[in-house]
């Protein structure tokens, strides 16, 4: 009875603090800075803002479509965003981002590089000269792109297209391969292997000299069985999300996010799978950008 009551009273001094009736925050209303609409940030964002609204009793957070991490750091630290989905690679080189704080490590993208199968494309090498788009502007596609492009001298035509519009730029036969990094499944690349007919590259030749360059980057395999890919599964660098916010958010409510966040996650799970993969052990290790003073009461708490 004790843990009940004691629940009630948590659930309620977070929902104060967030619709204003504290004097710590009056009011307060979230805008979301996610993804493409076919990505994983997009399904997340709008599970978490399910989650937030109804466990909470805030106004549904607003889901802002975007074009990725390096777009996503740039409205949190102008206040377009008050929450956002960034990999860890998007910050370097982002005026204002060390006043940004995490609330959790969310799950890992891995880097899909996709190519169609009636060319005879099969390393990264053999992309110079073809029509390759690199990822929307401003995305943390574009970043790993230019980097995995740049250090194996790989000179393609590029151009700067999201998801939507690389999956049907391939499907009229303007677009040999293009990049994408999300989480597993990501349901665009699934309808082109369905229809169209894909491959995906397999990078185990290029990943030891790119990840001494750029430690933050790691290495998996991505199972064929995902994608239902014909060649097998392949070795494909990934890269940790971070779920972010501004360090000028009040502790009650970074605290109240990140504890309904996993409190919430079974709910979260149906938004995407992806969403199985979050973890408390690891939702801590967001280095180099410092966990919110108010996750971090969380994660104590839970004793993680």
């Amino acid at each position: 009875m004790l843990g009940r009551v004691h629940a009630a009273l948590s659930l309620l001094t977070a929902a104060t603090v967030l619709t204003g009736c504290s004097s710590t925050v009056s009011d307060i209303k979230i805008t979301m800075a996610t993804g493409s609409e076919s990505g994983v940030y997009y399904s997340l964002g709008n599970g978490l803002a399910d989650i937030w609204s109804g466990r909470l009793g805030i106004v549904r957070p607003q889901v802002v479509r975007t074009d990725g991490s390096r777009d996503n750091v740039r409205r949190l630290v102008s206040d377009q965003a008050q929450v956002g989905f960034s990999q860890a690679d998007a910050l370097d080189g982002v005026e204002g981002s060390s006043g940004l704080r995490a609330l959790a490590r969310m799950h890992d993208d891995y880097l899909q590089v996709i190519v169609r199968t009636d060319l005879p494309v099969t390393k990264l090498r053999e992309l110079s000269g073809l029509r390759v788009s690199i990822g929307a502007t401003g995305s943390g596609v574009e970043i790993i792109a230019s980097r995995l492009l740049q250090s194996e001298n790989v000179v393609p035509q590029t151009v700067n297209l999201g998801l939507e519009d690389s999956a049907q730029a391939m499907q009229q036969g303007r677009l040999d391969a293009f990049f994408w990094s999300g989480g597993l499944p990501t349901s665009k690349i699934s309808e082109l292997t369905k229809g169209l007919g894909v491959r995906m590259l397999d990078l185990k030749d290029e990943l030891p000299k790119f990840r001494q360059q750029y430690p933050v980057y790691g290495s998996a395999t991505l199972p064929a069985s995902i994608y239902n890919l014909r060649s097998g599964p392949v070795i494909t660098l990934v890269v940790r999300n971070f779920l972010l916010v501004r360090e000028q958010m009040p502790d009650d409510v970074a605290e109240a996010l990140v504890r309904q966040l996993f409190e919430g996650q079974p709910d979260l799970v149906k938004a995407h799978s992806a969403a199985r993969t979050i973890e408390q052990r690891s939702a801590i290790e967001t280095s180099p950008v410092p966990l919110h003073p108010g996750a971090m009461r969380y994660y104590r708490e839970a004793k993680v």
